[in-house]
């Protein structure tokens, strides 16, 4: 079900790159503007993550995403609306903003329900499967975006999106729980999860909260280097998210229909890597090795190779360019094991502020990856700068992984302090990965 919902968390997201050269043409956006309209979600996105996790450490994951999916694709369906409006630009940006207040709890809220229900060594499958949703939505969505832009224009990929998110929000509502509150589960299994590092009892009820305990977790330096590499990795998924079918159509003088086609083939390589690298880290947790190789090595190469994005500005055959962007997209995936890690080491009485922030800072990408490609088309005439732009923030990821990070630690917080104390801290737990 979390592979379902972040399925279409990214269907929604991506309706507006598949529906773009359509628009401007009908609409006459030139490329700066575009890349405005497509940083409008991430302004929103990003600026919600603090409050979407408290929203989210009060609620509970159940409620808060299945309740999001629901307003996000009321959202997505009137963005078909937008051309019946005086200032149409206004009105998309405005309803990309709330969609993104809206989505903003959504990956939290995976990160909590997966901590919840997966021990230690099976967490990192279980994260690159929600997390693979995103290549899958693009792999399988695309095709059928594209057809339908083609077919009947690009005021029924929202249409269409739209009413179907709602329908599995309410389904989400109807068939998910967290284990305590699952009839399906016994004792011996929620012992399992819980000897493992699962949180299977952590529940949904309020939990304590103090701006303190946020700038301990944000000013921690294993914190710091998580952050820098999330935002280089996002850049990557941002680059695919928005401006990917323009590049095709533009500089590789593709048809809408073969972009349809030929963009889910890095889209399935990026699912094909989220499933190995997942797959990697837990194999090296049950053999041994220490929760910060078992994390970081696949995070690590899959940076570096996702640098390799930028060949090609050096070759013309359309074939070898889409196998360039798998390659990246696939290491990319490799290298998609964020939330995991979020879920490794944020404080158990913090999995929602910590997941926010996280989210936060990775998600400054879709503010900025949007724009600083959308003004280097525009000032440069070509995409050539935007896949060096891409590279190099894949190359600062690992480089962040490697030097900054250090070992993992679960962060272990003592909670708001009482009425006058000054001592709460959150310090590091040394028995890592518990």
């Amino acid at each position: 079900m979390i592979f379902m919902v972040t399925v279409f968390n990214y269907v929604d997201r991506a309706t507006l790159s598949i529906a773009a050269p359509s628009m401007r043409h009908d609409l006459g956006f030139d490329a700066l503007t575009m890349g405005i309209a497509f940083s409008a979600f991430g302004w929103a996105y990003t600026a919600m993550q603090i409050p979407g996790g408290l929203i989210l450490d009060r609620f509970g994951a159940r409620v808060v995403l299945g309740l999001s999916l629901i307003v996000w694709s009321v959202l997505t369906f009137l963005q078909g609306y937008v051309h019946l409006f005086t200032s149409a630009f206004v009105a998309l940006f405005a309803l990309r903003f709330l969609m993104g207040i809206a989505e903003s709890p959504a990956f939290p809220c995976n990160s909590r329900l997966t901590v919840m229900w997966f021990p230690s060594a099976e967490r990192g499958l279980a994260t690159s499967i929600f997390q693979s949703a995103q290549y899958f939505a693009l792999a399988v969505f695309t095709p059928v975006m594209t057809f339908t832009v083609s077919r009947w224009g690009w005021h029924y990929v929202f249409f269409s999106t739209g009413v179907l998110g709602v329908l599995i929000g309410l389904w989400w509502l109807k068939a998910v729980r967290e284990p305590q509150r699952d009839h399906r589960v016994n004792a011996a299994e929620l012992e399992y999860i819980a000897a493992g590092g699962g949180l299977p009892k952590m529940g949904d009820g309020p939990r304590p909260f103090s701006w303190r305990q946020v700038r301990s977790i944000a000013a921690n330096r294993m914190m710091i280097g998580i952050y820098i590499g999330q935002f280089c990795l996002t850049s990557i998924t941002w680059f695919f998210l928005t401006w990917f079918p323009t590049y095709l159509i533009e500089a590789k003088g593709m048809s809408i229909l073969k972009v349809g086609l030929v963009a889910a083939i890095p889209a399935i390589a990026g699912c094909l890597g989220g499933l190995i690298g997942g797959l990697w880290s837990d194999w090296m947790l049950k053999r041994g090795f220490s929760l910060t190789a078992a994390r970081k090595t696949p995070i690590i190469s899959g940076l570096v190779l996702s640098s390799t994005i930028v060949v090609a500005n050096y070759v013309q055959s359309t074939s070898v360019v889409i196998l360039v962007m798998s390659i990246a997209f696939f290491a990319k995936g490799v290298g998609n094991l964020g939330w995991c890690i979020v879920g490794d080491v944020s404080p158990k009485n913090a999995m929602g502020i910590s997941g926010g922030i996280f989210n936060l800072c990775g998600n400054l990408a879709s503010i900025a990856t949007p724009l600083a490609i959308g003004w280097m088309i525009k000032s440069t005439g070509s995409f050539e700068v935007a896949l060096v732009y891409v590279a190099t923030l894949a190359l600062v990821g690992a480089f962040s992984y490697l030097v900054i990070v250090g070992k993992l630690r679960r962060l272990d917080s003592e909670g708001p302090p009482a009425a006058g104390d000054s001592t709460a801290t959150v310090r590091l737990n040394p028995r890592h990965g518990a």
